[in-house]
């Protein structure tokens, strides 16, 4: 039998995540790593997200690594074409594709107590590393409700981040169930060349006008010229989103004045009263995600548009039922429903010290140690783990600081040196997950009166982080071996063993 490959570390994902840690791996002199990813080019929910009208809803100079700072973005809020080229450049000038492992999707990855290592299986092949890095991102794996009759439904069905792009839409009766991030961006785009669009909504949305405009020639060869105000931008969009963070933590009911630009922002667009009603939440603004758009009223209000203020509650054949009973023709079904965010499909792949997935060590919730390690799952960190997620600003930031933790991890196994490994310590998993949590029951993701994404099926808040993202970066410096068991192979093989002296440092 061919020996198994083994390298210093694998990474799951090519997206913003990954390829930010194989940079940083990279930075850090270490060389011995793959990049394992499902698919057959590199981009994470910016590959896989290509419906019409797919853009990011954060200004491009800040939704960018700071170490690859790009002039020539040529819009406030780039459309997701203009992304996905990003990572590719980034992925050639920091020489990844070398690491890069497509088709490769992780089948299982179970820890090896004797060699100390994970060893991975894989659609592409079986490997073993000394530690994994799960980049798999909560965005990744979508996630479609349970419809009665869905499967008799004649017509064409998909989701928004698997968009048929060999389906044409124009003169077709469209459903569009759901009202989230891509809904908003969906609906403006198809609206104009469907005979009929029908949209599903269990909950309405807050929506803010979206600032966009094309970025001038001058400023890009400004940027050019002149890297230094490349930063300043993003120094200064970056600092207004950490003002703001106060009042989603702290003091959500200084929300009130930005709802009524909100409610302003539909009474523009919305003259129909009754459709006003159906459209203006019950709920604090910022409980759910804040969407931006100035195309998603105007469409709505379009004579070819019908708001359902209902979820989609039954599909007989061609007609589509609403739980309030009202009824709907479609040829083509398009569920803009969200992921799988408290309930990561990786976590079912990943088996560890114990012997238990990772998936049912989080059975009641997800928790990581400074958002990147749990107990029982040695030499694994996550990027863009549990209570990682941001309400008002740019992830980039949040992987960013993740990377410094990784960084940091990976220097403090070669300071111990030989074969070892860091698993975190139950008890400090506990205390920091308790302090995120106390820290949560006042913001207003906990308080706002909705139901979000954001929640798990236990109504726990295991997504968003409730501080700045410079509270986070300070969290995530240096990794303090206190709050981990020092792992090395027990004498003559028969496992591993926890060396005390260095418990106890």
């Amino acid at each position: 039998m061919a020996e198994r490959e083994h390298v210093r570390v694998a990474v799951i994902g090519s997206g913003f995540g990954g390829l930010g840690a194989a940079v940083r791996l990279r930075r850090e002199g270490v060389t011995d790593f793959v990049v394992l990813e499902r698919a057959g080019s590199v981009g994470g929910t910016w590959r896989d997200n290509s419906y019409p009208g797919c853009a990011c809803d954060v200004p491009s100079h800040l939704y960018s690594f700071s170490f690859a700072p790009h002039p020539d973005w040529p819009r406030a809020f780039s459309g997701q074409e203009h992304i996905r080229a990003y990572l590719e450049h980034v992925t050639d000038v920091f020489g990844l594709r070398p690491h890069l492992r497509f088709d490769a999707e992780v089948l299982r990855m179970t820890w090896n107590g004797e060699r100390l290592c994970w060893d991975i299986e894989t659609a592409g092949g079986d490997l073993s590393a000394d530690l994994v890095v799960s980049a798999t991102g909560p965005l990744s794996d979508p996630k479609i409700p349970d419809i009665p009759g869905l499967d008799t439904f004649p017509g064409k069905v998909f989701h928004s981040a698997r968009w048929d792009h060999d389906y044409d839409l124009s003169g077709k009766r469209v459903a569009m169930v759901g009202t989230g991030a891509s809904a908003i961006q969906i609906v403006p785009a198809v609206q104009p060349r469907v005979e009929r669009l029908t949209l599903f909504q269990r909950t309405p949305p807050w929506v803010m006008p979206r600032m966009d405009r094309a970025i001038s020639g001058a400023e890009r060869a400004l940027h050019r010229a002149l890297p230094f105000t490349t930063r300043l931008r993003r120094g200064l969009l970056w600092g207004i989103r950490e003002l703001q963070v106060q009042a989603f933590t702290k003091r959500p009911n200084e929300l009130g004045m930005i709802e009524s630009l909100a409610k302003r922002n539909m009474a523009r667009a919305v003259k129909d009263p009754a459709l006003r009603a159906k459209l203006t939440p019950d709920y604090r603004i910022g409980c759910k995600r804040i969407l931006l758009s100035s195309e998603y009223y105007p469409a709505l209000a379009r004579p070819n548009v019908d708001v359902v203020a209902s979820g989609l509650g039954e599909i007989r054949g061609s007609t589509l039922v609403a739980a309030d009973g009202s009824e709907a023709e479609a040829d083509a079904i398009v569920f803009g429903t969200g992921f799988r965010v408290t309930d990561m499909p990786i976590a079912e792949r990943v088996v560890g010290a114990e012997g238990r997935t990772l998936a049912e060590v989080w059975k009641g919730g997800m928790e990581a140690l400074r958002g990147a390690s749990a107990a029982g799952f040695p030499n694994w960190v996550s990027i863009i783990g549990p209570n990682t997620g941001l309400g008002n600003s740019s992830m980039i930031l949040m992987i960013e600081s993740q990377l410094n933790y990784l960084a940091d991890y990976l220097r403090q196994l070669d300071v111990l040196g030989g074969r070892v490994a860091l698993d975190a310590r139950p008890g400090a998993v506990s205390d920091w997950n308790r302090r995120v949590q106390e820290r949560m029951k006042r913001t207003v993701w906990n308080t706002g009166g909705c139901t979000s994404w954001y929640l798990d099926a236990n109504g726990r808040n295991t997504t968003i982080w409730p501080g700045t993202t410079a509270e986070f970066r300070r969290a995530t410096r240096r990794v303090d071996l206190g709050e981990y068991r020092v792992v090395r192979p027990a004498a003559g093989g028969g496992g591993a063993r926890e060396t005390a002296a260095e418990v106890s440092a």
